[in-house]
């Protein structure tokens, strides 16, 4: 507490108003007006503390163009924006403790976003906890969709590539991926469907953003895009009883050559992947078109999620690993769908896992890039059903060309 003699200037108190002795340290530091940094004792100026610090909080804000707490990276339980942890079960005010990997940190989140009556919901959305998905047969056996499930999946699907396109549209420097949330939230139930992520085991938003060295299921959060981000959204839609799955990498403003060369190549890792799939071709050769392409490029790939079965269960048989020299058993049939999904990372493909319980982030801190489809095998080859609309944004300079 400063012990300057403030009573020639005729202040008062802010805390009982009588004449004023003392003044602020951090107001002084700060450079705030005298006027609401004076106290007339040690006593006044305690009692007054818990409220005075705001002012504190709000010139660090204004200092730094700033309007929220939860955008320099500090809690605000007042208005909902904590640390997620525990997998979305717990939240906190404190950030977590762990040996970061890479420059990004966890940001607090906002509060769970509600569902409006009348939407169909998966059984999770209440209490967290999935019921069917886990003891179904399809776990085990890959399901053979009939005519009436496709085309119910490829109306979910569509939904799907049109709530992210229109995140698509609103990344760039200066955008929190919590706003990027809100609008997949919106998007997703303007067309009557529910955002399969949420509460989905309890993850606490309506899609993942990656950012940077995020692999794959980063929680939406506070943190400011920043120019040469990279980017990942992830969204998935259930409709009419079924899911669609897809993700695309951004770039957020101007990009490095190195940032460039990686979403490229892992863009390309799928289309080679897609272009494979047909009746007879056996599962394990997605993982050998991807890490083949990914290492000619000096990159390496992701071995510890894979693609998926997706129907109307979220996540079932068959299991997509994107490696070389996987064990996955099995061979495309008409009628199957599922999702191919390669995370490529710069440097090394060892993940570790963040104290909230759900973003993978890369072992040496470098970038990973990912893309998703969810795709049909037809009778003579393959039918991307969360495939790219005239409408599309035009994001990637190499399908401009």
């Amino acid at each position: 507490m400063a012990g300057t003699d403030v009573t020639e200037s005729g202040l008062s108190c802010v805390k009982c108003g009588k004449p004023a002795l003392l003044q602020c340290p951090k107001c002084v530091e700060l450079k705030l007006p005298r006027e609401g940094a004076a106290f007339c004792t040690q006593d006044c100026f305690k009692a007054s503390w818990s409220s005075h610090k705001s002012v504190h909080l709000k010139a660090k804000l204004s200092s730094v163009g700033a309007s929220n707490p939860w955008e320099l990276n500090i809690a605000s339980p007042s208005d909902g924006w904590l640390y997620c942890i525990r997998k979305g079960q717990s939240r906190t005010a404190q950030i977590p403790h762990f040996d970061w990997t890479g420059p990004l940190r966890p940001y607090p989140i906002s509060k769970k976003r509600i569902i409006p009556a009348g939407i169909e919901l998966p059984d999770w959305a209440v209490d967290g906890t999935p019921k069917i998905e886990p003891i179904s047969d399809l776990q085990h056996v890959v399901e053979i969709k009939t005519p009436e499930q496709i085309e119910r999946m490829r109306e979910t699907s569509r939904i799907a590539r049109e709530v992210l396109d229109a995140a698509a549209r609103v990344v760039r420097p200066g955008v929190t991926t919590d706003e990027i949330d809100a609008v997949v939230h919106e998007a997703t139930i303007a067309a009557g469907a529910y955002p399969s992520p949420l509460n989905y085991h309890f993850f606490p938003k309506s899609c993942c953003t990656s950012v940077n060295e995020v692999i794959c299921h980063g929680i939406p959060d506070g943190r400011k895009l920043e120019d040469g981000d990279i980017v990942n959204v992830d969204v998935t839609v259930y409709y009419k009883g079924v899911h669609g799955d897809l993700n695309e990498t951004y770039f957020v403003g101007n990009v490095d050559e190195a940032s460039l060369q990686l979403v490229k190549c892992t863009y390309e890792c799928l289309e080679k992947a897609i272009a494979i799939v047909k009746p007879g071709v056996r599962f394990r050769e997605i993982g050998e078109i991807i890490n083949r392409h990914a290492t000619m490029a000096g990159l390496s790939v992701v071995k510890s999620y894979c693609g998926h079965g997706i129907g109307e269960l979220f996540h079932c048989a068959p299991n997509i690993p994107h490696y070389a020299r996987n064990k996955t058993v099995g061979v495309m049939k008409a009628g199957q769908t599922f999702t191919i999904e390669p995370m490529i990372n710069t440097g090394v493909w060892r993940d570790r896992m963040w104290p909230d319980g759900w973003t993978a982030v890369t072992a040496d801190g470098k970038r990973s890039a990912q893309f998703e489809h969810t795709l049909l095998v037809t009778e003579t080859g393959v039918e991307v059903l969360t495939g790219r609309l005239p409408t599309s944004p035009k994001v990637f300079p190499w399908l401009s060309s």
